[in-house]
């Protein structure tokens, strides 16, 4: 039987570490317990972070928000702090796996798996996230699309762990959208999907505006030559639509069991069009939007 390690602080974290280098690290345990039990991982010990309270909630601190990397999902989609500032990371979250999961699973969790269909991370890139590193030696920061290196793989070195989540505290995005396209309903893994954040004026011109898609590459894809098309243009389906071509070119999607390349492609060129929905709606700075 493996021996599990409960730290109670960073400190506690790090003695254990020295000692048991090839420790799994967890906290919500949803995606490496499943790798264990199918034999894809052996390790010769666990250590929990759930019990580190300073890897845990949501704070303000100003310029930015920090948010624990060991806070559950559901936790999350209940802090006032991420339902009013950024509602684009919430209606990702509340679409994440099932209400169990999202009950255990941790946000620092879907960052570090790293999935291509991992729902939280196009929010994260929208919203130009950045994560803290901690190790015996001190800590770094780097934006979240650096640490993620491809399909499985993060800037994590052995005695590393992530330590925190960062997010501009920038009150300007005033629509939020997040929409992802699966088999099912509910409990799907996406075929694509697609967050974005833009500032519209009152008379209805894009600003600014921040775009990423899920799924359809080894890490998330942003397109800057599609984000450029439609900034300083009437946000309308008129103008969206030729920014298609610009997503479709900026994907590199594969054929699995879910969908194939070509149909993803198409997807999530077509998800953009779904910001035309927000077209003559007031976009006051106080009131942001998610999609339906």
């Amino acid at each position: 039987m493996r021996e599990v390690f409960l730290p109670r602080t960073l400190d506690e974290l790090w003695e254990i570490l020295e000692r048991e280098p090839h420790a799994a690290i967890y906290a919500g345990g949803t995606d490496l317990l499943v790798k264990v039990k199918a034999g894809a991982m052996d390790p010769p010990c666990f250590v929990c972070l759930e019990r580190i309270g300073s890897l845990q909630g949501v704070r303000d601190d100003g310029e930015e928000v920090f948010i624990g990397p060991a806070t559950t999902h559901s936790r999350l989609l209940e802090d006032p702090l991420i339902l009013e500032r950024f509602p684009v990371l919430a209606k990702s979250l509340s679409v994440l796996a099932s209400p169990p999961i999202r009950h255990m699973g941790t946000i620092g969790g879907n960052i570090v798996t790293a999935s291509p269909a991992g729902d939280a991370l196009p929010a994260l890139y929208v919203l130009d996230a950045e994560v803290e590193i901690g190790s015996v030696g001190g800590s770094r920061r780097l934006p979240v699309a650096g640490f993620i290196l491809g399909p499985g793989q993060v800037d994590l070195q052995q005695g590393e762990v992530l330590t925190g989540v960062w997010l501009k505290n920038t009150p300007h995005w005033n629509i939020h959208h997040y929409e992802k396209v699966g088999k099912r309903r509910a409990q799907a893994c996406a075929i694509a999907s697609m967050a974005a954040v833009l500032n519209v004026s009152d008379q209805g011109t894009i600003e600014q505006a921040r775009l990423a898609w899920g799924s359809v590459g080894p890490t998330v894809v942003t397109s800057a030559d599609a984000e450029e098309r439609i900034t300083g243009k009437k946000l309308c389906i008129e103008v969206l639509r030729p920014a298609m071509k610009h997503a479709e070119k900026a994907v590199s999607p594969i054929d699995d069991v879910r969908a194939g390349a070509d149909y993803r492609r198409t997807v999530a060129a077509a998800l953009l069009l779904r910001l035309a929905e927000y077209a003559g709606v007031s976009v006051a700075p106080a009131s942001c939007r998610w999609s339906r």
